[in-house]
């Protein structure tokens, strides 16, 4: 099979404990650039991986005819230049989450996606998750018949990444705990549900507890240390109700609050059965009624490694042009969401879709 030639744009975080493993543990990839702002980090990958070339100038490698694809895992401000720019190259792309910052970056890249025809996936990787796959069966297969509510909880206790960096500041990432946890949540509820127009969205945001920055405390921060000359001005909450044409949402997230447990679950609940998924073991219970009494399971199975399976099908999809889930047609009705959600928080009233 022909192998394919992958560029891998940001050597931070997402890369290394994600893209890169992933590429370098499929036959069919070799990795050609490694690229950062930074010099040290590209360079790092290069001796870390034994391949690739190291760049600070993605250009270099859009630039080579034999690059194939690449992988954007750059902050959410460069996420809609990169990958537009890669796309009209001729390249395939499979972008970090969120798409962009905003809806409307979102339609720009879908726009460029239709325009050039080239794969622009989104990472959704929750989408190649088992646990998550065996739930949207259950519910094609009406097991849990008529899903009328889904309750969404993404909520920490003083889990702020960064103070005052790149995740905090609103004109870098575009928000705050909804487009960094909650948009993983929300995808994987569209994905179930077959990805439903929404039709209304309420919501309200606060800003609140990172305010006072040298004032902040906290148990650990990833993304960290605080910079407490830097910015923050994003959401550390919001809450939020959704009306799609299956089902109503209840948003309820945050990565700090004034309550010790941490709450990272979805319940799916349908009027013949109901689901909770517990987001950080990606296990999950079903409750129902059978024989006149209530029965509840939790099935036993073995979770894939599912940043694997999203670069595996990533890389099949450009070797095949075949279309995944993660394409951008469906990221946009999350980003469209979302976008609604911080709307209807700043005009203070609800927004018709």
């Amino acid at each position: 099979m022909k192998k394919i030639n992958i560029a891998v744009i940001g050597c931070g975080n997402i890369a290394n404990a994600a893209h890169i493993p992933a590429y370098t543990a499929n036959p069919n990839v070799e990795i050609l650039y490694f690229c950062d702002i930074i010099p040290a980090r590209a360079e790092a990958a290069v001796t870390q991986y034994g391949r690739g070339t190291a760049i600070t100038d993605y250009k270099v490698a859009l630039a080579d005819p034999r690059v194939d694809a690449v992988s954007v895992c750059t902050y959410n401000i460069t996420h809609p230049t990169i990958s537009m720019d890669a796309l009209r190259a001729g390249k395939d792309v499979l972008c970090e989450k969120p798409a962009a910052r905003t809806y409307q970056e979102a339609l720009e890249m879908q726009k460029v996606q239709h325009e050039t025809g080239k794969l622009l996936n989104i990472g959704v990787v929750n989408r190649f998750s088992k646990s998550v796959n065996m739930i949207k069966d259950m519910i094609d297969a009406d097991e849990l018949g008529n899903v009328y509510h889904v309750y969404v909880s993404f909520r920490a206790n003083r889990s702020i990444p960064g103070l005052g960096g790149g995740f905090t500041t609103k004109d870098i990432a575009g928000g705050g705990v909804l487009i960094d946890w909650g948009v993983h949540f929300l995808d994987i509820v569209m994905y179930c549900l077959s990805d439903p127009a929404p039709l209304t969205v309420s919501g309200q945001a606060y800003s609140l507890l990172g305010k006072d920055m040298p004032s902040y405390t906290y148990e650990g921060m990833w993304a960290g240390p605080p910079k407490l000359d830097g910015t923050y001005d994003v959401e550390e909450c919001i809450t939020g109700l959704v009306r799609t044409e299956k089902a109503t949402l209840s948003i309820n997230g945050a990565w700090a609050q004034n309550i010790g447990p941490s709450e990272m679950f979805i319940d799916f609940l349908g009027d013949k059965a109901g689901v909770r998924l517990d987001y950080n073991t990606k296990t999950f219970t079903v409750y129902t009624a059978q024989h006149g009494a209530l029965v509840e399971y939790s099935p036993k199975f073995n979770q894939n490694p599912y940043y694997e399976t999203e670069i595996n099908d990533f890389v099949d999809c450009v070797l095949t042009g075949r279309r995944n889930a993660a394409h951008i047609d469906n990221a946009v009705i999350t980003a469209k969401m979302m976008q609604a959600l911080y709307d209807s928080s700043d005009m203070k009233k609800e927004i018709s879709l």
